[in-house]
C-alpha cells in the first residue's frame, strides 16, 4: 500500500492544478479496516510485520487505481502519541486498542513533558518498524512517502477527555493552552523523527476531528494557532490535513491553513468548501463512509457517485470518502471506486 512513483505524482499534479476528465481516487486507510480486509485478527495485523506488510502490499494490487494514504502506515488506532505521554493502552484481540485518560484535573498537565521518539511509548516501536519496512521494500516500486500524527486537540482530548478538554476551555482556558501547546509541540517533535527515520518521506498528514466540534470563536483561539504552528513547521513538504467533523462554519479560517490536501467530512458540501479551497488546496471527500461505502451495495455506490462526479470540478479534487474508509466496508465497495476514478496503472 505504499506509493507508487505514478501513485506520488498523480498526487503532485492535482496539487499543482491539473485538470482530469476524472478524478483520481484516494482513500485514507488503516487498522480499523485493513484486517477486516485480510482475514486476520488486528493484533497479528499490529505484532506481526510480515504479515503486516503483505496486507499492505495486496490492497494495491486489489486496487491498483487507488492511492493509499498515507501508505505502509504504521499506527495502532489512537494509541501512540498518548502512550508516549503516559497514558495505559488496553489491548484485545480483534478490537482497536483503547487509551486510557492520562489527567484528571488541570493542575496535572504541568507534569507532562514532551516524549522523546526515540525512548517513549509506542514511538520507538513505530520507528524501527519503518526501518524495517524499508529494507523489506527496496526493489518494489512503492515507497513510504508521507508520515502522520494525531493533531494537538485530538491527543488533548484523549488524555484529558474529550467532554473535560470542551469544558476546560471555557472553565481553565489557561490550562488548555498549555495542554495544546505541549500536545502541539508533541506532534512536531514525532513528525520530525519519522521523516528522520523515513528518507523517502515527503509529506505529512495530520488527523485532528475536534475542531469541527468547536464554535467558529473557539476554533480561532484554541485549534487555529495550534495547527498552524504544526502546518508552518514543515515549508517544503506535501501538506494533508484530515477532519472528517462538519468543518462548514469554520471553513473562512480553517482554509487559511497551509496544507496541500484536505481530507473533509460527509456533511460539508462540496460546492461550499470548493467556495474556500479553488485554487489554495486541494479537497479528498466525499462520499459518504459510512451511509454510502459501508452500508450501500456496488451498484448504489456506483450510482451516488456518478452522481457526485456530475457536479464535480475537474481539478483540485481527490475523489474519496469523506474521512477514512469504515471498519466493515465490503471490498466491492472499494472495488467500485478503483473503477471509477482516474486510472493510474
Amino acid at each position: 500500500m505504499g506509493l507508487l512513483k505514478r501513485d506520488w505524482e498523480t498526487l503532485l499534479e492535482v496539487v499543482d492544478g491539473k485538470s482530469f476528465d476524472r478524478p483520481p481516487v484516494a482513500l485514507i486507510v488503516d487498522s480499523p479496516w485493513l484486517p477486516d480486509y485480510a482475514g486476520v485478527t488486528r493484533l497479528d495485523y499490529y505484532l506481526l510485520p510480515d504479515l503486516w506488510l503483505k496486507i499492505n502490499l495486496q490492497v494495491k494490487k486489489d486496487y491498483p487505481n487507488i492511492i493509499f494514504l498515507p501508505s505502509f502506515w504504521v499506527e495502532y488506532g489512537m494509541a501512540i502519541e498518548p502512550s508516549a505521554l503516559g497514558s495505559l493502552v488496553r489491548w484485545s484481540l480483534d478490537d482497536l486498542p483503547t487509551v486510557e485518560k492520562r489527567i484528571t484535573s488541570p493542575e496535572e498537565i504541568s507534569r507532562l513533558r514532551v516524549p522523546n521518539p526515540e525512548k517513549d511509548g509506542l514511538m520507538p516501536l513505530v520507528l524501527n518498524l519503518y526501518k524495517y519496512f524499508q529494507g523489506k521494500l527496496d526493489g518494489t516500486g512503492h515507497a513510504i512517502k508521507i508520515v502522520a500524527a494525531r493533531g494537538p486537540l485530538t491527543v488533548a482530548s484523549f488524555l484529558y477527555g474529550l467532554t473535560e478538554f470542551l469544558m476546560g476551555i471555557r472553565i481553565e482556558p489557561d490550562w488548555m493552552k498549555k495542554l495544546l501547546e505541549l500536545t502541539t509541540e508533541t506532534a512536531i517533535t514525532w513528525l520530525k523523527a519519522q521523516l528522520a527515520a523515513v528518507p523517502s518521506a515527503e509529506g505529512i498528514l495530520v488527523l485532528d476531528d475536534i475542531p469541527g466540534l468547536m464554535s467558529k470563536d473557539d476554533y480561532a483561539e484554541f485549534a487555529h494557532p495550534y495547527l498552524k504552528a504544526i502546518f508552518d513547521e514543515f515549508s517544503g513538504k506535501l501538506k494533508l490535513y484530515h477532519n472528517d467533523a462538519n468543518t462548514t462554519h469554520i471553513l473562512p479560517l480553517l482554509t487559511q491553513l497551509d496544507i496541500d490536501i484536505f481530507n473533509f467530512g460527509k456533511e460539508v458540501p462540496l460546492p461550499e468548501i470548493y467556495k474556500y479551497t479553488a485554487g489554495k488546496m486541494v479537497v479528498m471527500g466525499n462520499i459518504s463512509p459510512l451511509e454510502t461505502l459501508r452500508e450501500k451495495g456496488p451498484e448504489e455506490v456506483r450510482k451516488e457517485v456518478e452522481e457526485f462526479l456530475k457536479e464535480a470540478p475537474d481539478k483540485y479534487l481527490l475523489l474519496s470518502a469523506g474521512g477514512g474508509v469504515s471498519p466493515g466496508t465490503p471490498k466491492e465497495n472499494i472495488a467500485v471506486l478503483n473503477e471509477m476514478g482516474a486510472v493510474l496503472s
